[in-house]
């Protein structure tokens, strides 16, 4: 056990090694007045290394020595310093990035960085009075002004990435303002470095914001060696080093190291390993991979439904999974057991969890590298979560759910015969009402086959007419099984309604790029109509809930149609016009690329397409509203900005139509606070029983919540001290 010591007796400072199974005392590794910090070991804890400020402690800015101890010798001895041969002028070490051994333990990577410079006392005649407080919002910045704010702490503590070369005795300097990032291979021989300061400047509305060139760095001595421009997605290592894996758009390649050579893996395969349903105006992701065998032969990546194993040199290519998963519409995945799992071993079976993507029924299979048809180990109508296995015994843990069934954990081996279930967390649901779940099968009206879940509740009887409630946002049917737990929020609950005698449909939504409301319209009301067919809901009790992009489509689809006797639309986007230059205050980042290339899927910016902005923004149709509207839209939105809610909100007033306007003080895009969460939910379910079960209209709707009674009107709602009691109880 090894641990640093702060102590008021400064001189007793020092990493401190001991061995937990002795009584011998503590033994100084070093030790003395100072900061001992960032204590790291190998891979095969043989050796640690650490940073200390000892030999400067005494000065207003001590500057840090990079030390190491082998775990044979007594003390440790210093590695680095600013005197090391090769340091970089200017640059000090920092504890502010981290410090890593190579896989083999020959290299130390560690962090480096300009001083900070000391922080100056306000003088005492200064008033604050008399300072100027001004942001300048330059057309030439790399961020705009409020992402550098957000980013301040992070580029305060910014760190550049050094090496020490152990058995060399050398030190490298790898990173710097040009290469801020570096990435070595696993053994530590080579890394990747990016640099994207030309590119900075596009964050926030082109799709190639996040690019940097890239060059592999030679961590000897730490010469560059360009390979890449303009590249705007990671990088996978091989467990060996000898190549680097990367997806451009479309396909996977390889770059192999150090020659650079760049291969593509996938171009001749007959599938596609880009995301075929990405119908956003972007560069669709990819299926993913399952990462590399631990020999570097393969690499195993996904389409939509087979894994493949494939040469990093492109020589061959073979789907690991037979194409079993495309014949049977089976997504199969690889699980990983080992979290300390270096690469697969091409020797042992694999696990692979699998789903079939149509009924969402899900389950495990075996398989093995250049093995023969994938083994089915069980598969059922139930949501498995993938299994943690014991390190030294043939054991699993993992839970599986469905809409009514708790997800408690189960034990079995590793054939998945005889499950057995070892927990019962969840008692109190047997005596509670709930729901269950199934799929729904529609077209939309562009004739496209979609699924929605549909939620009945327990006591189901299709002879009833019930109300029922639509929940949406892009694509939820793949839910279905998934276990909701009954706790309040900022969106409907699908247990508590279903608990509560409502239908419960949550749809899913494909769209044509441009016109993103139309989209909405034309998926959700044939899925109702789907259901309304089956003749046990009442059409004129029919609502509808969303939040964030739900929330927009929902502000949109009420001017569009009077299909819904109530909506609730939460922090909805009213006027992409204005929203488009808005500012997602979370991150900083400007709105534009969400319009341009993400979810809200213009696909233009305002000036090339004017109208598709003016034809999606449901502030410009309010006058076509027949439907009683409440809204969310919190003052503190980090992502949607809180104007929105109010454009909207002020245009259904000056028209006389039916809207509320919730606005939580403090509270960002969705609640956070548990009183807030509870009310919220409290006033949203009091708003659809009134209009979809014809419970009476509560007090804040007759009257609304003037601002000096406020307070008072949450008296109400408190619960009493003997509630409170029995609550307790």
């Amino acid at each position: 056990l090894v641990f640093a010591v702060s102590s008021k007796k400064e001189e007793t400072n020092g990493a401190y090694a001991t061995t937990t199974s002795s009584a011998d005392a503590p033994v100084a590794l070093l030790a003395g007045k100072g900061k001992y910090t960032k204590l790291t070991w190998d891979d095969k804890q043989t050796q640690l290394a650490f940073l200390s400020d000892r030999d400067d402690a005494a000065s207003v800015q001590p500057r840090l020595k990079l030390y190491r101890w082998d775990r044979k010798g007594a003390a440790a001895a210093e590695l680095v310093s600013t005197a090391t041969q090769n340091f970089k002028p200017g640059y000090v070490i920092s504890d502010k990035g981290p410090i890593n051994f190579s896989l083999d333990g020959d290299r130390v990577f560690f962090g480096v960085a300009p001083p900070t410079a000391p922080e100056k006392e306000d003088s005492e005649d200064a008033s604050s009075d008399d300072k100027v407080s001004v942001d300048l919002w330059h057309w030439k910045d790399d961020y705009i002004q409020p992402m550098q704010k957000v980013r301040a702490e992070q580029e305060r503590n910014r760190s550049y990435r050094a090496v020490f070369n152990v058995a060399d005795n050398k030190y490298a300097q790898l990173g710097d303002e040009t290469l801020q990032a570096v990435n070595p291979s696993s053994d530590g021989r080579w890394a990747l470095g990016t640099d994207d300061r030309a590119y900075r400047i596009l964050i926030g509305y082109d799709d190639d914001a996040n690019s940097a060139d890239v060059s592999i760095v030679n961590t000897i001595d730490g010469s560059r060696k360009p390979v890449m421009k303009k590249h705007s997605r990671g990088f996978t290592w091989s467990p060996g080093g000898k190549y680097a894996l990367f997806y451009d758009g479309k396909d996977w390649n390889t770059i192999s190291i150090p020659e650079g050579k760049l291969v593509n893996l996938t171009r001749a395969l007959p599938v596609k390993f880009w995301r075929e349903s990405h119908d956003s105006p972007s560069t669709p992701p990819s299926y993913g991979n399952a990462g590399w065998t631990s020999d570097d032969r393969y690499v195993l990546l996904y389409d939509q439904f087979d894994i493949w194993q494939v040469a990093p040199d492109g020589s061959n290519a073979k789907t690991l999974t037979d194409g079993v998963g495309r014949r049977e519409k089976i997504q199969f995945r690889y699980v990983k057991l080992d979290p300390q799992e270096k690469g697969i071993d091409p020797a042992k079976p694999l696990l692979l969890s699998a789903e079939n993507v149509w009924t969402r029924d899900s389950g495990f299979y075996r398989d093995r590298i250049d093995g023969g048809l994938p083994e089915k180990l069980v598969m059922a109508a139930k949501d498995f979560n993938p299994p943690s296995k014991a390190k030294d015994a043939d054991v699993y843990l993992l839970t599986a759910s469905t809409f009514n069934e708790f997800p408690d954990l189960l034990v079995t081996s590793s054939t998945f015969k005889g499950l057995k279930k070892v927990s019962d967390a969840n008692p109190q649901k047997s005596q509670l009402l709930w729901g269950n779940s199934e799929l729904v099968r529609f077209k939309n009206l562009d004739g496209v086959p979609l699924s929605a879940m549909l939620i009945k509740p327990e006591n189901f009887d299709p002879n009833k007419k019930y109300p029922m409630i639509v929940y949406i946002y892009e694509t939820l049917s793949e839910n279905v099984h998934r276990f909701v737990d009954p706790r309040p929020g900022h969106s409907i609950n699908a247990s508590f309604y279903a608990s509560n005698g409502y239908l419960v449909l949550e749809p899913d939504i494909v769209y044509t790029i441009g016109h993103p409301g139309q989209s909405a319209l034309n998926c959700v009301l044939p899925a109702i109509q789907s259901v309304v067919d089956k003749g046990f809901v009442d059409e004129k009790a029919i609502g509808i809930q969303g939040h964030s992009w739900g929330g927009y489509q929902i502000a949109y689809m009420i001017t569009q149609t009077t299909r819904f006797k109530a909506a609730s639309a939460g922090a909805p986007v009213a006027n992409m016009t204005s929203a488009y230059s808005g500012i997602r205050w979370g991150s900083g980042l400007p709105r534009q690329f969400q319009y341009e290339h993400t979810q809200s899927r213009i696909g233009a910016n305002l000036w090339e397409a004017p109208m598709l902005y003016l034809e999606n923004s449901p502030v410009f149709r309010a006058d076509r509203v027949q439907t009683p509207l409440m809204m969310i839209h919190n003052d503190a939105d980090d992502a949607v900005p809180w104007y929105q809610g109010i454009e909207y909100y002020l245009a259904l007033r000056r028209l006389g139509k039916e809207a509320y306007l919730f606005t939580y003080n403090g509270e960002p895009h969705g609640l956070r606070k548990r009183q807030n969460q509870k009310d919220y939910t409290m006033r949203l379910q009091q708003f659809f029983d009134h209009f979809l079960k014809g419970a009476p209209e509560p007090e804040w709707m007759v009257k609304g919540i003037p601002y000096l009674q406020k307070d008072k009107e949450k008296e109400k709602y408190k619960p009493t001290a003997d509630m409170k009691e029995k609550a307790g109880k």
